[in-house]
């Protein structure tokens, strides 16, 4: 399938160069010109000017943009240019609602839709080994694999359109809980002359560990946070997730408190860091007892 890609961030151009790497890719498009415009000079394929003329020179479009708006406006600028029997794959991650309502649009032009929210942050990206959460038909999964398997090394279909997203929406909730753990622990860890570049080697290995913690406690370590998985899209993730909860008559403790350290973050000016630089806020609660025992 001649496929094009939209959305070309942290990790859409790492997934994008795989699907190249594969064969399969044949242009690209992004809000930003420059970026699109670079990533097909570099992959030799073409930056498209807009959407639709994108859709029309492909068999198949992958998207992984930040919002849910921005999928619903690709969506309607792509629906009239695409064939029919023509294949969407939204990795993007976004509400289930959202994700129905773009397969529904699709449907009515005879396109097939695949909601398929990726984990496994810039580092699977660019391996092309995410874990890619799929919701849709299991002919059109069928059919998609070739795109799926050059992105990701393990992909599971959890049912019909939006649990793709569902399940992407449960990782969200348990990356909430194990980022604040991390930083938490590493500043416990801290406070008391531990080493942390030997900690995380150690703990790593150990019960505690976790993919966070050899990937990011490294960031904590050093005390520099750059942009992977940025605070202002967990954020943005995590609202979706309170969104979901409410609806099933829950309030999930783990999301209400990374939601009121990600403002705490925000408010500072860190909203494009990692969210590893949580550590901030988790290093802060060591100092205030010292702070308190001054005359």
């Amino acid at each position: 399938m001649r496929t094009g890609f939209i959305g070309l961030g942290a990790m859409g151009s790492g997934m994008a160069r795989n699907l190249r790497r594969a064969g399969l890719l044949a242009g690209v498009w992004n809000r930003t010109a420059a970026t699109a415009t670079a990533l097909a000079g570099e992959l030799q394929c073409r930056a498209y000017a807009d959407p639709a003329e994108l859709a029309r020179a492909c068999d198949a479009l992958v998207i992984c943009v930040a919002a849910d708006r921005d999928v619903l406006d690709v969506i309607a600028a792509v629906a009239p240019a695409l064939c029919a029997g023509a294949l969407v794959i939204d990795c993007s991650t976004v509400s289930a609602d959202t994700a129905r309502s773009a397969a529904a649009q699709l449907a009515r032009r005879g396109v097939d839709f695949l909601d398929a929210p990726v984990s496994g942050g810039i580092e699977g990206a660019a391996k092309g080994t995410l874990a890619i959460m799929v919701g849709g038909e299991a002919a059109v999964l069928e059919r998609a694999q070739p795109l799926l398997q050059a992105m990701g090394a393990t992909i599971t279909l959890f049912g019909p359109h939006g649990a793709g997203q569902a399940a992407k929406a449960t990782n969200q909730i348990m990356v909430a809980g194990i980022i604040r753990a991390v930083g938490e622990a590493l500043a416990f860890a801290r406070a008391h002359g531990l080493e942390l570049g030997k900690l995380v080697a150690t703990l790593s290995r150990g019960a505690g560990g976790s993919w966070y913690l050899a990937n990011r406690g490294p960031y904590m370590e050093r005390g520099a946070f750059p942009a992977g998985f940025r605070v202002r899209l967990h954020q943005k993730d995590l609202l979706i997730c309170r969104a979901m909860a409410l609806a099933a008559g829950a309030e999930l403790p783990v999301v209400e408190a990374a939601l009121a350290d990600y403002a705490a973050l925000i408010a500072a000016g860190h909203a494009d860091e990692d969210i590893s630089a949580i550590f901030r806020l988790k290093t802060a609660l060591f100092a205030a007892p010292a702070a308190r025992a001054d005359p």
